[in-house]
């Protein structure tokens, strides 16, 4: 009897339909449910995969992970939080140093903390700073919002105290607080909450509260690596706590102002005594942070409850507490000028700058016991990416508060006028930079247009080699080599991340100085400079103010018609695709991982498949689909391995992946990885600006394939064969030679085979 075969495919990034998979329009879904799902045609639902010929095809669909229903648009809010979570995955590969690897975790954790409480504190810029304490205190302001009437200074009601302004206004940080971590928790049981395939290991996985690269194997086939139950939920508990002390903290900083100025009294008492409360919360909160990493060598099922039930609730009380005590009765107390922001965000904004530089020396470090010529900014894309993912929360955070003063001031300018302060200072130094690191970009940015144009003259000398008997064309020619040319801009990424990791760095710590220095924004502190300086310092500060507040509402806008328009929600289900890949390790507030759902569902089924058939089955994964085929390989226990063969096509594993996780898809990880699966092919072409050849030991890339297949019109090609790219590799004829060619490997491998790994090459050396 015929060995049963079975092609199962995986999607890249932007989704697909099962028809547009399976090539046919009536489809039925054999196991899964509406967010992921496994499909066949229906002439083959039934099918054994005996009969002769191809092999059945089942296709996963996993696009409703990132790209479902509308609401998933407003993730868009939690890009920082996203860009963060990466970072913690940029490490570099270490051997022999599991406590500087562990600093590494703990520093990324503590800047994705601070994230946490720059948005706080953003929002209560706005909602107490910004609305309760100038707006409602000016009567300019106040009378010309019909909705603050009732908090006016000016008509002396019962919230016209400033005290009372603010812990009503308290609500909109503290609910924000809360809508994290509803979300949080709801998406994880929605999405991440999926058991991996457990107990049927072929090796005993050890004990330990952290082991973040077990000297065994890869941490990708750990048991508990697409698990993190308990770091997720103990992350959740710190960070809303966290958000919780920052409202507290607002509220309780400017009534204790208040009382201290009135010396003697018992609320200065209590204010001393709330005051030090916070600050040994706080220190519980870091604490919890640091104490803990992920646990991956085991399934992490049981969670630390004291912290999970008691660390918000107790964060939730003291903010109870400290509204309480500002709503407290003061005659005496009026509100004038701003709140004391701009050392909060000044202090906020320093320890991000000494974190992320910490980062770097420990990525330093770890650089050194392992370098590699093809690793991403040389081992530094850990601390660059964290850099941007401040920078982000920087722009979002002056954005909103810059167009909310702009809109409570009406017509005036803030800070220039009886109405609205504005917001603190270092955020218009912040915004100020910005035109000048636009300015830095465009270096680089020349160098790379003009370098792309010479480089596609280059490149089109050599075309007709690959057409050797086809006609030039100049046109056609041009084209091919400008695809083939574009491909290799994904290559420069790296330097022109690390240029602009280091530029705002050093702008942001020059706009920290600035405010720290001088009280006045900007373009007023620059007035007695001579005249050209002072003129293009007010230029910068205007400039940069107005470009805050548009990418603000770009921002907004563009998640507004995300989730009303389908394919924009589809564009930005491909940012998620790639962003969202791994576990929430540092933010617990990022957008879920899909993976943690996609990864143990391909797993489940290769295993219970194979092993109630007998069959041999290749899983086919294109982009982002082949980086979760080779996640879920990684998952199966050894005799399921040697029935599954991996075929992948415009892969990033390697060139995207390897280059920029090398401690996770690094070249010792694909190494072990082509060891361990029976069979595995890559198809690659020169055009593909995502996929390339994987660089491992052995025989497994091919390419790169001919792309156009045909230079100009032939009788099997009359039309103009179009440039793919990063699509339709099924077309082309090599890849069912290739799957065939992979179905009789496994036929003829019913021994393991031996590894092939030959002594790698000094990694120090060309890449090749």
């Amino acid at each position: 009897m015929p060995t049963p075969s079975l092609e199962l495919l995986v999607h890249g990034v932007g989704g697909a339909t099962p028809q547009e998979m399976l090539g046919d329009p009536r489809t039925v879904r054999v196991t899964g449910d509406e967010t992921a799902a496994v499909y066949r045609r229906t002439d083959s639902a039934e099918s054994t995969g005996t009969e002769p010929g191809e092999p059945v095809q089942e296709a996963y669909v996993w696009s409703n992970l990132t790209s479902g229903n509308g609401a998933r648009a407003l993730w868009l809010l939690l890009l920082p939080f996203m860009v963060v979570n990466i970072a913690h995955w940029m490490r570099p590969p270490s051997r022999g140093l599991p406590r500087t690897v562990r600093v590494y975790g703990v520093l990324v954790r503590l800047i994705a903390l601070s994230l946490t409480v720059l948005l706080v504190a953003a929002a209560c810029e706005v909602a107490l700073d910004l609305t309760a304490w100038q707006c409602a205190g000016s009567a300019t302001c106040a009378d010309s919002r019909s909705w603050l009437g009732f908090l006016s200074a000016r008509r002396g009601g019962w919230w016209a105290q400033p005290g009372r302004r603010l812990a009503l206004a308290a609500v909109v940080p503290a609910a924000l607080t809360a809508l994290l971590w509803y979300l949080s928790s709801r998406t994880w049981s929605a999405y991440e909450s999926q058991q991996p395939l457990t107990g049927v290991h072929d090796t005993d996985d050890t004990d330990g509260t952290e082991d973040p690269e077990p000297s065994a194997r890869p941490a990708l086939s750990t048991p508990g690596f697409w698990y993190g139950r308990r770091l997720v939920a103990r992350l959740r508990a710190a960070h809303t706590a966290a958000g919780f002390l920052t409202v507290a903290a607002a509220l309780a900083t400017a009534a204790v102002g208040f009382d201290r100025r009135s010396t003697g009294t018992l609320l200065e008492a209590i204010g001393w005594l709330l005051e030090a409360t916070l600050l040994a919360a706080a220190g519980v909160v870091v604490w919890v942070v640091c104490r803990r990493g992920r646990t991956e060598t085991r399934l992490d099922e049981e969670l630390d409850r004291t912290v999970v039930a008691l660390l918000p609730g107790s964060a939730l009380v003291l903010l109870v507490l400290s509204a309480l005590y500002a709503a407290w009765s003061r005659p005496g107390w009026t509100s004038h000028g701003s709140l004391p922001g701009d050392r909060t965000f000044g202090v906020i904004t320093l320890a991000q700058g000494a974190l992320v530089v910490a980062l770097a020396v420990v990525a330093a470090v770890l650089c050194r016991r392992l370098p590699h010529v093809r690793t991403a900014l040389g081992g530094f894309g850990g601390p660059a990416v964290a850099m941007l993912a401040c920078a982000l929360g920087g722009v979002m955070s002056g954005g909103i508060a810059q167009r909310v003063a702009d809109w409570l001031d009406g017509r005036g300018t803030p800070g220039m006028g009886p109405g609205v302060a504005g917001p603190p200072v270092l955020l218009s130094w912040q915004a100020s930079v910005i035109p000048v690191l636009l300015v830095v970009l465009m270096v680089p940015t020349v160098f790379l247009v003009v370098r792309t144009v010479h480089r596609t003259r280059v490149a089109g000398r050599g075309i007709m080699a690959d057409y050797p008997a086809e006609k030039p064309d100049p046109v056609r020619t041009r084209t091919i080599a400008g695809a083939r040319t574009r491909a290799r801009l994904t290559d420069a990424a790296p330097p022109l991340l690390g240029i602009m990791a280091a530029a705002t760095l050093l702008l942001g710590a020059g706009a920290l100085v600035g405010a720290w220095l001088s009280d006045e924004v900007p373009g007023r502190a620059a007035r007695g400079a001579p005249g050209m300086v002072a003129s293009a310092t007010e230029t910068a500060q205007a400039l940069g103010s107005w470009l805050v507040g548009l990418g603000f509402v770009l921002f907004v806008t563009w998640g507004r018609r995300a989730y009303r328009d389908a394919s924009a929600r589809r564009t930005i289900g491909i940012l998620w695709d790639v962003g969202t890949f791994w576990p929430r390790a540092a933010h617990p507030f990022a957008p879920p991982c899909y993976a943690e759902r996609a990864v143990p569902d391909l797993t489940w089924r290769m295993f219970t498949w194979t092993d109630r058939t007998g069959g041999r089955l290749v899983i086919s994964g294109h982009s982002q689909g082949s980086v979760l085929s080779a996640a879920a390989v990684w998952q199966l226990p050894a005799r399921t391995r040697r029935r599954v063969a991996l075929l992948t096509y415009g892969c990033p594993l390697e060139r995207l992946y390897g280059r920029w996780f090398p401690a996770y898809f690094g070249p010792a990880c694909l190494d072990s990885l082509q060891e361990e699966v029976h069979c595995w092919r890559n198809l690659w072409r020169s055009t593909d600006p995502i996929g390339g050849p994987v660089r491992v030991e052995g025989d497994v890339d091919r390419g790169p394939l001919l792309d156009p297949v045909a230079y100009g019109r032939t009788r099997e090609h009359p039309l103009p064969a179009p440039i793919l790219a990063h699509s339709d590799y099924q077309a082309d004829p090599v890849f069912v030679r290739e799957r065939t060619e992979l179905l009789n490997e496994l036929d003829a491998g019913a021994l393991p085979r031996q590894p092939v790994r030959a002594a790698r090459a000094d990694p120090r050396g060309a890449a090749g």
